[in-house]
């Protein structure tokens, strides 16, 4: 029953002659519908502007779906390789990527027609990968054989294999296109290449298991996250020094369930969105001071997460609930669970044009 629903039932006793139920009930379904639509308009009211559409990977049906950003609906499924995970767009949004892991392909589709291109060479099971800020290069982290694959997009092929730490699975290269990171899980580091000469010119020790990096807008810091540690690093890019940890403390939640995976830093590099694994929360972190804001809680295992443009909507890939959660950024809240495919993992953003 809904809280209108409620205060209207108090006003009728339970034993009421026949007669006066019959006027009861249809006073408490007004109620009630009207509820459900104020619910719906608040929705509404928080989908972006603009109809993006979100592609989500589903680890194990082997498919991706794809939300309207506006109706908060999915509109379609198509399949992929196997065990997809990784996703991102092109830079010009005309292509996209899928780490389909077990079939050990990085997949190319069409963005317009969701087509199938072609394969590229991706070494062995890719992960996840970050694409240049030129739109030259595909860095790709694969877990199994310890190194950081490079391809040349427009070559559609391998320009070379950069040994890094045990099981690297994060990327991420800079603004101004200098540098790539890959983390290492088994290693624990943050490995820093130079793009021009492919050298590992350092090594930044982080907490366990280290699994996303992203650097702010200005590419002065890099965050990272560490999954078993429980903790989010933050290395000053010029220094190579951890110049924060920051920790998440959620009560009623034991510290070991809460495992920092994805992230999503705000254009203005003043919020940050910590995605924490089995915890079900996503932390809202204040990026200049590091403070932790709130917890969101959304759906089970949360992984990944893209966000709108226009940044007023955050989408949150829920592994275990299979489905997506929506998060007002304006209010800090989630307003709206996605039924999708199996197993959640990557998210990514087509903007309207």
């Amino acid at each position: 029953m809904t809280a209108s629903a409620s205060r209207l039932s108090s006003f009728f006793p339970k034993r009421l002659a026949a007669g006066t139920y019959a006027l009861a009930a249809p006073i408490l379904a007004v109620s009630a519908f009207l509820s459900v639509r104020i619910a719906l308009a608040a929705i509404a009211g928080s989908a972006s502007a603009l109809a993006h559409e979100v592609y989500v990977s589903n680890e194990k049906d082997n498919s991706i779906s794809v939300i309207d950003s506006r109706s908060l609906e999915v509109v379609r499924t198509f399949k992929v390789g196997q065990r997809p995970r990784g996703i991102t767009f092109s830079r010009d949004y005309k292509t996209f990527y899928v780490c389909a892991s077990d079939s050990d392909a990085v997949q190319v589709f069409d963005a317009e027609t969701d087509k199938h291109l072609y394969d590229l060479p991706s070494g062995d099971d890719p992960e996840q990968f970050a694409v240049s800020p030129d739109n030259a290069r595909l860095y790709i982290a694969n877990e199994d054989n310890a190194v950081t694959t490079v391809i040349d997009l427009a070559q559609r092929k391998v320009i070379r294999q950069v040994d890094v730490g045990i099981e690297p699975e994060g990327i991420a290269v800079s603004p101004d296109n200098k540098i790539a990171i890959a983390t290492s899980e088994t290693t624990n580091m943050a490995h820093f290449i130079n793009t021009e000469s492919f050298e590992v010119y350092d090594n930044v020790l982080v907490d366990a298991r280290p699994r996303h990096a992203e650097f702010t807008q200005d590419g002065k810091l890099l965050w990272v996250s560490s999954e078993i540690g429980g903790s989010v690093s933050v290395i000053d890019v010029a220094t190579r020094k951890v110049v924060k940890t920051i920790t998440f403390t959620i009560p009623g939640v034991r510290s070991d369930m809460v495992q920092p995976v994805g992230m999503k830093l705000a254009k203005n590099d003043t919020l940050a969105f910590v995605a924490l694994g089995p915890a079900n929360r996503v932390a809202v972190v204040d990026a200049r001071t590091y403070e932790v804001l709130k917890y969101i809680l959304v759906g089970q295992r949360v992984w990944h997460m893209a966000m709108t443009p226009e940044e007023d909507l955050l989408f949150t890939t829920n592994g275990v609930t299979n489905d997506v959660t929506v998060i007002d950024v304006a209010r800090l809240a989630a307003v709206k669970s996605i039924s999708v495919g199996r197993y959640p993992w990557g998210a990514a953003i087509k903007p309207k044009t």
